[in-house]
Formats: structure tokens, C-alpha cells, sequence
């Protein structure tokens, strides 16, 4: 039976670090602040936006939902995100997706701040990934740099190990690509395209689904010897409308050493690492204004 790598234990801990370093960002006289820009009544993203909020306030900080009209002008729409970026009392700034169609062509990611860029897919922080950086000296994608502080909590070393990541997007499978080669990991990224997929991650010591395909992998993607690390990013509703992930827990969780549970894993992980970037960002603003 594999181990469970669950969330709770390392976000119980690190919020508990994020609630101090907010207490000590407040003695200076500054409370890290996150806005939010939710347009429309897009039902996923009002509770994802919800939580986020609350999960900032827990820790210290404060957050504010700025909510538009679904219709609301692409004209409009440029200039509020411009002012709230320019605005030097927001800390950090993202833009909940997705957008309505009329200004789903939009790459939010460049149209905030770096420094502000909590999300972490501004070209300059994609730029410092791309350029070896692990997360020292840029803004990190928030879900790759949760699977990174979940393995290093679990104490699994990415040197040397031979990783297979199944998903290409820019959200998740292309910049973990990057940060577990940083942590100087053979990385394969695999795609809809990809040849002989099953051989590739019976030959991986860790295998990361991010496909949103629910429970796509199962034992027959595994080795025999019961003793891969298994990282499901995906967040999945089955026929029946359970919650699940990109791998059939039920069909591999005995041919495995270590399993992400969904629901309880890599998803509270990403809003971690929100809550972590939204400091990091605060420091860095802080730190300019003194230059």
C-alpha cells in the first residue's frame, strides 16, 4: 500500500512560517495585500477566488475580490488591470480564469507587474525559471512549485532521478519541466503525441498526471518493482460527479511508494504557494522602495 503525500501536515507548518513573516512585514508597516480580479459569475472561479481570499486572511494578509460585469469592455477591462498593477498598495495582482470568450485572447500573465506577478507567468519570472532560478529570484507558477515543497517536505531528492511529466500546458506541465530540471532531475515531457507513453513512466521514478483526463493512469503505467513516486495534479469530476484526479488511485496505490491523494494534495498545495509568493512579492517591493 502506497503512502499518502498529504497536504494538510506541510500547510498546517508553513502557514504557521507565512503567519510569522506577515506579523514582521506588519511591525515595518506593511500588511502584504492580494487583489483579486474576478469578471463575471463564472461559478468555480467565485469559490475559488472565495477560498483564496480566506486562506490570505488566516495568515495575516488581506485580500480584496474586485468583481466585474461579464460584459464588461475589453477597453474597460485593460484599464482597471492597469490601474490595480500600478496601484503601490497591492502587493501582488492576478486575474481569476478563465476570462469571458470577448477577452479570452488576452495574456493577463504579462499585463501585471513581475514583481507583482504572484501567479508566476509573467515573461520575466518565466524567464529567471528558464534560466536555472528555483524560486530565489522570481515569482514561481504556483502549482509546480507546490509538487516541489510537497517532495522536498517528504524529503524526496530530484537529483539524479528520472522524471516523466504528462501534460504540456504553461500552467503546469512546462514550467515543472523547467524547476525540476533546475533541481537537476532527467525530466521527459510527455504530451498527447508522445510515443510508447506507457514505457516512458514505467521508466520514471516519479511520474506527474496533469492531463485532466480522470483516472487516465492506472497500474499498467507502472513498474514492477512498486517503488515509484506518483504526483497527481488533476482535479476531475468521474461519471458519478466524485471529485477525482488523472490517476486511478484505487488501481495503483498497491503497485506504488508514494501517491498525491485528490481531493487533499497537490491542489491545497498551489494555494500554499500562493499565500508563499504573495510574501516573497511584499519583500521584494519592499526591498526596491529602499534602493
Amino acid at each position: 500500500m502506497a503512502t499518502l503525500l498529504k497536504a494538510a501536515p506541510i500547510s498546517q507548518r508553513i502557514v504557521k512560517d507565512l503567519t510569522y513573516e506577515c506579523t514582521q512585514l506588519k511591525e515595518k508597516g506593511l500588511t502584504p495585500h492580494l487583489q483579486v480580479i474576478l469578471v463575471g459569475e463564472h461559478p468555480p472561479s467565485v469559490i475559488y477566488t472565495r477560498n483564496k481570499k480566506k486562506f490570505m486572511e488566516n495568515m495575516g494578509a488581506t485580500c480584496d475580490i474586485h468583481k466585474l460585469p461579464e460584459d464588461i469592455s475589453e477597453k474597460d477591462f485593460l484599464e482597471i488591470l492597469k490601474g490595480h498593477g500600478s496601484n503601490p498598495k497591492n502587493n501582488g495582482l492576478f486575474v481569476q480564469l478563465p476570462l469571458p470568450s470577448h477577452l479570452s485572447h488576452i495574456d493577463v500573465g504579462q499585463l501585471v507587474p513581475p514583481e507583482k506577478d504572484v501567479d508566476g507567468f509573467h515573461a520575466h519570472n518565466l524567464y529567471s525559471l528558464l534560466s536555472g532560478d528555483k524560486g530565489d529570484n522570481s515569482l514561481l507558477p504556483c502549482t509546480p512549485k507546490g509538487v516541489i515543497t510537497m517532495l522536498q517536505e517528504h524529503n524526496v531528492t530530484l537529483e539524479g532521478k528520472k522524471v516523466a511529466i504528462i501534460g504540456r500546458s504553461l500552467i503546469v506541465g512546462k514550467p515543472l519541466t523547467l524547476l525540476m530540471t533546475n533541481h537537476n532531475a532527467t525530466v521527459t515531457l510527455c504530451h498527447s503525441r508522445t510515443e510508447n507513453l506507457k514505457e516512458v513512466c514505467q521508466n520514471a521514478d516519479i511520474i506527474v498526471a496533469a492531463i485532466g483526463k480522470a483516472r487516465f493512469l492506472d497500474n499498467s503505467f507502472l513498474n514492477k518493482d512498486k517503488n515509484q513516486i506518483l504526483i497527481d495534479v488533476g482535479i476531475n469530476h468521474d461519471e458519478s460527479g466524485k471529485l477525482c484526479g488523472d490517476i486511478d488511485q484505487a488501481s495503483v496505490e498497491d503497485h506504488c511508494a508514494l501517491l498525491t491523494p485528490v481531493p487533499g494534495g497537490v491542489g491545497k498545495m498551489t494555494i500554499l504557494s500562493l499565500g508563499e509568493n504573495l510574501i516573497q512579492a511584499t519583500k521584494i517591493q519592499m526591498e526596491n522602495s529602499h534602493v
